[in-house]
């Protein structure tokens, strides 16, 4: 009777999906060579870090690609009837290395997305973004222009060809999900 018993203990949180962890009370260090679902605990640590591995390899890229530090700025991808912006600040109004970095850096994208060159996004990325295949192709449909703010810059884009815009909102809304910027999308 005592080993059904012990095996019900043993099996039962199993059975009930109960957390591996909560099976173990009353152990004071469980030994991964006895836990029966050490391999499942393993891989689900290994999940639940993986997008704080890829946001941080994202970040990475981006400081690398920008020129400027990500902790130091703040992003903001805005949608607009007529397309939207990209708009970047640096966290410290005395930050002026990060504010021309910036200014230098969304000038340039400006330049290069009016060109139909969207590398520096996929450098950031490492994928094409949707909406960029559009945006190649209805180019001609599509305006680019910087502004310069207080603490940073902003790429405007605009268009009056429902496509393009649908490409541009594409585009802006994977920027809003990768970066996490709690912008509207």
């Amino acid at each position: 009777m005592r080993a059904i018993t012990t095996l019900a203990v043993a099996v039962l949180p199993l059975l009930l999906g109960v957390p591996a962890a909560a099976s173990h009370a009353g152990e004071a260090t469980p030994d991964p060579a006895t836990c029966p679902m050490h391999a499942q605990h393993t891989a689900h640590a290994a999940d639940t870090a993986q997008p704080d591995a890829a946001a941080a390899d994202l970040d990475r890229r981006g400081d690398a690609a920008m020129g400027f530090a990500h902790e130091r700025t703040t992003h903001h991808f805005r949608l607009a009837a007529d397309g939207g912006s990209i708009e970047v600040q640096a966290d410290d109004p005395a930050d002026t290395e990060s504010r021309d970095q910036i200014r230098a850096h969304l000038a340039d994208i400006a330049r290069r997305f009016a060109a139909g060159d969207f590398a520096s996004p996929f450098a950031v990325h490492a994928r094409v973004l949707p909406g960029v295949p559009e945006m190649t192709r209805l180019a001609a449909a599509i305006h680019y222009s910087y502004e310069e703010l207080e603490r940073g810059g902003r790429v405007v884009i605009r268009t009056d060809d429902p496509a393009a815009r649908e490409a541009v909102h594409a585009f802006l809304r994977a920027q809003i999900a990768d970066h996490q910027t709690g912008d509207p999308g």
